[in-house]
């Protein structure tokens, strides 16, 4: 099954297409995505036609359909951006590489990226994720696609909630990232409603699950549901990127950085997002691990 879907000028699709510890992103080769639809499991491979402003999306297995329907989300067209107007640097930068907020609508393949990833580097929460869903998940349907890996689609919430610590310990998670996702997994079948609710709620219900916090709670809106106004809080790198590209500031408080994200509340997200794209702030004292995307991992 295949699908074109044309994308706005001017837009930098590769900061656009996105995920959570698991990269859906369009790159030279294009982006390869396995995922457990509410159809099935499924795959979608989109490629960029050539240099113009169209994608094209083939996808197979049971969730074939459910994946190109959710191109356009994913290729953050259901984002508006035409209100944002940031000034100085955060604004150069958006002018000179203007992106959108894509969504995945899988809140349960953010949430596992997400609590994986609490105070881990990221390329050990991937390989986490990646060892889950060999051991436990299904093998992604469809073809090898040569330069892409495209291996097995997470566990069910239901599978994941019969695990115990001694399972995951396996796939190099400790325990208390171990209890957060199994209880996690247990309770999301009392979740079906929440998904249609304004970010704001979705977060509010997550934090109600002991070991999720504002930092796990924010990813998951911000990855699932494209939340502009997503802020983890608690994490350790942001609200210096924040304070240094936006007023100057090495260094910063979460408190600091909500002071200065203010006046762009409702786009919060889009703004840290900026900042991390401009780079790292300086470094003082002993030299601390980062992570690919700019962040360690937290609450």
């Amino acid at each position: 099954m295949k699908r074109t879907v044309e994308i706005p000028e001017r837009m930098d699709l590769q900061s656009t297409v996105r995920g959570a510890k698991l990269p859906v992103m369009i790159g030279p080769n294009g982006s390869l995505w396995s995922t457990r639809t509410p159809t099935g499991t499924g795959t979608l491979y989109m490629s960029r036609v050539g240099t113009s402003r169209q994608v094209e999306g083939q996808a197979w297995g049971d969730g074939a359909q459910w994946l190109l329907d959710q191109m356009p989300g994913l290729l953050g067209l259901a984002d508006d951006p035409s209100g944002f107007a940031p000034d100085g640097k955060i604004g150069s930068a958006w002018k000179r590489r203007p992106f959108r907020l894509n969504r995945t609508d899988r809140p349960w393949d953010a949430i596992v990226g997400a609590i994986l990833g609490q105070k881990v580097q990221v390329t050990k929460a991937v390989d986490s994720r990646r060892a889950i869903a060999r051991k436990f998940g299904d093998a992604a349907p469809g073809p090898e696609i040569p330069g892409r890996r495209k291996g097995n689609v997470l566990p069910s919430p239901e599978t994941v909630g019969q695990l115990g610590y001694s399972d995951l310990h396996r796939c190099g998670v400790e325990r208390k990232r171990a209890e957060i996702l199994i209880r996690t997994g247990r309770e999301m079948r009392r979740l079906d409603e929440l998904w249609s609710q304004e970010p704001a709620a979705i977060r509010a219900r997550l934090e109600k699950i002991r070991g999720i916090g504002p930092w796990t709670s924010n990813l998951v809106t911000a990855v699932a549901f494209g939340d502009p106004d997503a802020v983890p809080v608690g994490d350790f790198h942001i609200p210096n990127l924040v304070a240094w590209h936006m007023a100057g500031e090495p260094r910063a408080t979460d408190e600091r950085m909500l002071e200065i994200l203010e006046p762009y509340r409702g786009d919060r997200w889009r703004v840290i997002r900026i900042a991390k794209g401009l780079g790292s702030a300086p470094k003082y004292g002993a030299r601390l691990s980062l992570t690919s995307d700019g962040m360690t991992r937290g609450r």
